[in-house]
């Protein structure tokens, strides 16, 4: 759990709502966890192969979940 917590956080960090959003919700145990998923394969498909540090982290979190 501890992974999937610092992948929620990288999230946060990014500022991009598309996830930042659902990934705080879920940080403060307040998340929809169908929407935090619905929201992490968005972004996995909107910038997924960008190169960026969240590239793997949108894969890695969805096997944690």
């Amino acid at each position: 759990m501890e992974e999937l917590k610092v992948i929620m956080e990288k999230f946060v960090a990014s500022g991009w709502d598309l996830i930042a959003v659902p990934a705080q919700q879920w940080l403060d145990k307040k998340a929809d966890k169908d929407v935090l998923i619905a929201a992490i394969k968005q972004a996995d498909k909107e910038c997924g192969s960008c190169g960026c540090e969240l590239d793997p982290l949108y894969k890695r979190a969805l096997e944690l979940m």
